[in-house]
């Protein structure tokens, strides 16, 4: 049965995830969302996406549910297309994951991912033995063409800057992903002077060594171009990372922290309060005590982000992978609206990247493991033994987190401490006290 994770159902294609249970995930979406109108279906660019994105259109279609096909686009641009129909929507794309794997991501008529509410109703709906009989392929669905959203899509995410960006030299990576469906037409739009790279999607070379899974692609871009700064999105363009002039990362973190302070300067950070998840690098925690900003913090995944952020009007929040979400803006994080964040604040200011991000925080270096979870179960009393031991040697200078991810078959294992050496080494006996 299909399992909600981080972010929507996700497994490898045909294996962990057919066109039978998008299909049947499509018909309990219409049973539980009650669709006022069209549902709202985009996809990205992997060899599964188009059949997928079919069988959503037939599944829909077997209950009396019409459609809007968008196409290849990214997934904020389907949750924007749908809050502005006030109509549920449906992405097909597995995020930053390899091409063989796909998914599907379901918005809320307001554009919002759904709420554990909602999920646990949609689990509950495909659990049961009397669901409907799976329609075939070959029977044609009832969906319409929205080609057009997506240049509507292209015209509300520049206006959502107000900067003249002429002399920045800007390379993008597209990731051979949905982004490549829009660029470089919302930054153009500011007069920055774009190159886009890894925009030739064949179905099979998402993400592959690019985008915002690989930053070091743009950051040899940007070099060898001497841009100014590099953008990486993933395959879905939600997300966004960012490298400067000389190659350096600037990560999700990074950049809220420069967004936040940018806010406050300016008196637009309601609450004086930013949302993070508990991934976020400590140097951010006390980058942000240090100017008076209230940093609260959530479970990973951006739905939660979101939650904290409407429940108490705050401006701003995200994730360090580059999941940031400006509510005012949009209604789940949209990379494209984030780099015309990022770069408005770059315009502004007058400043390199490279220096904004050096003002805004200083990172503690952070070590990141995965430890595979495979037919054996983990021995949860080695493991917190193990964590237990490690904050004990880190003390007030460091931590460990280790959760399971909601994406792959993973346990991650992430540590901050006052050096590389010391966050590597903490990392990697935790890996090996689980591993045996």
């Amino acid at each position: 049965m299909l399992r909600f994770g981080t972010d929507g159902v996700r497994g490898r294609a045909y294996e962990e995830l057919l066109p039978d249970d998008i299909i049947q995930l499509a018909q309990a979406a219409a049973e539980v969302l009650a669709p006022p109108g069209p549902v709202i279906v985009g996809r990205d660019t992997r060899e599964s996406s188009a059949e997928f994105a079919a069988a959503l259109a037939a599944g829909f279609s077997s209950v009396g549910v019409s459609t809007l096909d968008i196409g290849v686009a990214p997934t904020p641009a389907v949750a924007w297309a749908a809050a502005r129909a006030a109509t549920p929507g449906a992405m097909v794309s597995a995020s930053h994951n390899p091409w063989h794997d796909n998914g599907v991501k379901i918005f809320s008529p307001e554009g919002g991912k759904l709420d554990d509410e909602i999920q646990t109703a949609l689990e509950s709906t495909l659990s049961r033995s009397d669901r409907r009989p799976v329609p075939t392929l070959g029977a044609p669905p009832r969906t319409s063409n929205g080609s057009e959203v997506l240049e509507e899509y292209r015209q509300a995410v520049a206006r959502t800057a107000d900067f003249d960006g002429t002399g920045l030299r800007v390379v993008v990576d597209a990731a051979h992903g949905s982004a490549a469906a829009v660029l470089p037409g919302p930054l153009q739009a500011h007069g920055v002077r774009v190159e886009v790279i890894n925009s030739s999607p064949n179905g099979r070379n998402i993400n592959h060594r690019c985008g915002s899974t690989h930053p070091e692609t743009v950051a040899q871009a940007v070099h060898r171009r001497a841009a100014d700064l590099g953008l990486a999105f993933d395959g879905d363009a939600d997300r966004v990372l960012a490298v400067d002039h000389t190659g350096e990362l600037v990560d999700g973190d990074q950049i809220i922290a420069i967004c936040a302070l940018d806010r406050q300067h300016h008196g637009r950070l309601p609450g004086n309060t930013v949302v993070v998840t508990v991934m976020t690098n400590l140097g951010f925690h006390r980058a942000m005590a240090q100017r008076g900003i209230n940093v609260m913090t959530t479970p990973v995944g951006d739905r939660h982000v979101w939650a904290a952020l409407q429940a108490s009007g705050w401006a701003v929040g995200g994730e360090q992978s580059g999941h940031v979400i400006f509510p005012s803006l949009a209604t789940t994080g949209d990379g494209m609206v984030t780099a015309l964040q990022l770069l408005e604040v770059v315009a502004r200011r007058g400043l390199p990247l490279r220096e904004l991000a050096a003002e805004a925080m200083t990172k503690m270096p952070q070590v990141l493991h995965n430890v595979a979870l495979g037919a054996n179960t983990i021995d949860e009393h080695r493991l917190l033994a193990a964590v237990a031991a490690a904050e004990a040697a880190l003390g007030s200078k460091g931590r460990v987190l280790v959760r399971p991810s909601g994406t792959e078959p993973v346990l991650r294992i992430m540590v901050e401490a006052e050096t590389p050496h010391l966050a590597e080494s903490v990392a990697v006996d935790v890996a090996a006290a689980i591993n045996r």
